[in-house]
């Protein structure tokens, strides 16, 4: 449960840091979900391409809502 924890608690500093990159940085989403597949890429988290994809476009889809707020 304790690294459950650590990788939620990751996942909300992940998103929290794009969507201040978003918000003084504004990009193409093709770009940003580059940049965003690398920074968990360089963190260690190793998925294969399809789960890779599928993270990257939910983390996009909350910046988007946050942003759009």
């Amino acid at each position: 449960m304790r690294a459950f924890n650590y990788f939620v608690a990751f996942l909300g500093g992940a998103v929290v840091g794009a969507a201040c990159g978003l918000l003084f940085a504004p990009e193409k989403g093709s770009e940003m979900r580059e940049k965003i597949a690398e920074a968990l890429r360089k963190r260690g988290i190793k998925l294969n391409r399809k789960e890779m994809e599928s993270l990257v476009d939910e983390i996009a889809e909350e910046l988007k809502a946050t942003t759009e707020e």
